[in-house]
């Protein structure tokens, strides 16, 4: 088996037993109660047969011992009546649906997503609140809980962004402001509570004996309160009412598309990467895979030949793409030493920072496939003018206003994975291959640049392979995924596909694309 296949098979077998959230027990309680789980939610308000990106599906998988799987919220991007739409759904299975920091980080993705992109976001409540053994990490900071709030208000009053809140469940204390700032409510007879606070806290407080219901059921917030919009019998109309209420909205109907298959299947992208990452192969094979009819229209074939920039299509959709090119690359001149594919020199700099700017006054996309160990370095690269020429590159992608989406398909090392639209630059949309490997530098360098000639010192020899071993463990795609440095990994038969509905997603909203979100004018 090849490196990715043996890699995408392990994270297949992971994705498989986080999608079961807290496990058989836990999903038969749920349908006990009469409630679906959240994730066959999501597939019920869903378009059948539609496209699912999920975001953040291995964050905190690998804390907390376990027991945080998808940190209990299933968050992505779907379509409703053939439109883009977020989701947030908390998963009850999973510590009751409370919220774990990690919670509060994915839900803030999911509406930052819903921000930049004006599509609508859709929130189906089933929450304890805040998992009180970890409220430090929750409740307070700017990017606590609270941040969840602020983006409802700024949706609310500045963006205009549909926010639909369903409570399908309990939804208790701060956690009821996150429906209470949506536009409307929708609430479940006889399964959905929302409330400041339960039965239990309320007679604490008060001495007051009341039950669940007449607190704060549905229609007790439909009837009386007024709080909550719409009833429905149980999970199922719920859900058919949301895809009603979606289908009223406003929608320019997409465009449909035709467009030529790629020239290779995308199977064939799993002998692309070769055994050992240091290798390198002919990522034009790459776009063979994922463009229309596999073509490149390359832009500057001849110069700075260690980064390719050139126009295609993806399923119709336009997107000018920016790659590294691995391998020993010859000089232009005689006797000129040769370039190393994957590292950024001042030529290289140069060209993807115009290519950039052209995209960006064109309205063209922009598709970063990384696989970059960083800028050259040393007295040529130095004399040549590299900082400055890397800080332009830097520039002209962080202050692109076009959409940015990223691929890692193998390294993503040092200040080039910040000049090919690291996250840290706000891209639309970061995704990796499970042979993605994030971090300053491999370990082989960094025990070089830590212990230098004493590395084969037997003193040291624990220390190096403790060294070693760390290094491999925090580039491996799934740390990445787990801490959200990526939305997502995908294998290479979802890549294509994928892509095409990022770009559809991405182009919902015309305007910048900068930031979290771009407010606009309000003079």
């Amino acid at each position: 088996m090849s490196r990715l296949e043996t890699l995408g098979d392990e994270y297949q077998q992971l994705r498989a037993r986080l999608e079961q959230g807290g496990g058989a027990e836990r999903i038969k309680r749920q349908h006990d109660q009469g409630k679906l789980t959240a994730r066959e939610r999501v597939a019920a308000l869903l378009d059948k047969d539609g496209p699912w990106f999920e975001l953040g599906l291995l964050v905190a998988y690998d804390q907390y011992d376990g027991q945080a799987p998808a940190a209990g919220v299933v968050t992505g991007v779907g379509r409703v009546g053939g439109r883009p739409v977020v989701v947030v759904a908390n998963d009850a299975t999973v510590k009751a649906g409370s919220w774990w920091p990690e919670t509060i980080k994915k839900i803030l993705r999911a509406q930052e997503i819903a921000m930049r992109q004006r599509i609508p976001i859709i929130y189906l409540v089933d929450s304890a609140g805040v998992n009180l053994p970890y409220q430090g990490g929750v409740f307070p900071g700017q990017y606590g809980a609270a941040r969840i709030f602020y983006y409802n208000s700024i949706m609310r009053r500045y963006l205009k962004v549909p926010q639909i809140a369903a409570v399908m469940g309990s939804c208790i204390a701060g956690g009821a402001y996150l429906p209470a700032l949506s536009d409307v409510i929708f609430m479940v007879e006889g399964t959905s509570f929302m409330g400041l606070g339960g039965p239990n806290l309320v007679k604490g407080a008060t001495g007051q004996v009341v039950d669940a219901e007449t607190l704060g059921g549905a229609t007790t917030h439909t009837a009386i309160s007024a709080v909550a919009h719409y009833r429905a019998k149980n999970d199922k109309e719920c859900l058919e009412r949301i895809r009603e209420y979606v289908a009223r909205l406003p929608h320019a109907p997409a465009t449909r598309r035709t467009y030529p298959a790629p020239k290779r299947g995308t199977k064939d992208l799993y002998e692309l990467i070769p055994v050992d990452h240091r290798m390198s192969y002919d990522v034009r094979a790459l776009f063979e895979c994922l463009l229309d009819a596999g073509r490149l229209d390359e832009f500057q074939p001849d110069v700075a030949l260690e980064m390719i920039c050139g126009h295609g299509a993806i399923e119709g959709r336009q997107v000018a793409v920016i790659a590294n090119s691995r391998g020993v690359i010859k000089g232009k001149q005689k006797n000129a030493a040769p370039r190393i594919g994957g590292i950024i020199y001042t030529e290289s700099a140069e060209k993807v920072a115009y290519f950039i700017e052209n995209a960006d006054r064109e309205r063209v996309p922009l598709l970063f496939i990384q696989d970059v160990s960083g800028f050259m370095v040393g007295t040529e690269a130095e004399h040549t003018g590299i900082i400055r020429a890397g800080a332009r590159f830097v520039e002209a992608m962080a202050t692109a206003t076009v959409p940015k989406l990223v691929i890692t398909v193998n390294h993503a090392s040092g200040a080039g994975y910040y000049a090919m639209a690291g996250q840290g630059f706000d891209p639309d949309f970061i995704v990796s291959w499970p042979t993605g490997r994030m971090g300053v530098m491999e370990g082989e360098s960094a025990v070089q640049a830590v212990y230098g000639a004493d590395a084969a010192k037997p003193d040291n020899a624990a220390a190096v392979d403790a060294m070693r071993a760390d290094y491999e463990q925090q580039l491996d795609a799934k740390f990445a995924a787990a801490r959200g440095f990526v939305d997502a990994i995908l294998t290479p038969e979802e890549t294509r596909d994928t892509l095409a509905f990022l770009l559809e997603v991405s182009s919902e909203f015309t305007g910048p694309h900068l930031g979290a979100f771009a407010l606009p004018s309000l003079s």
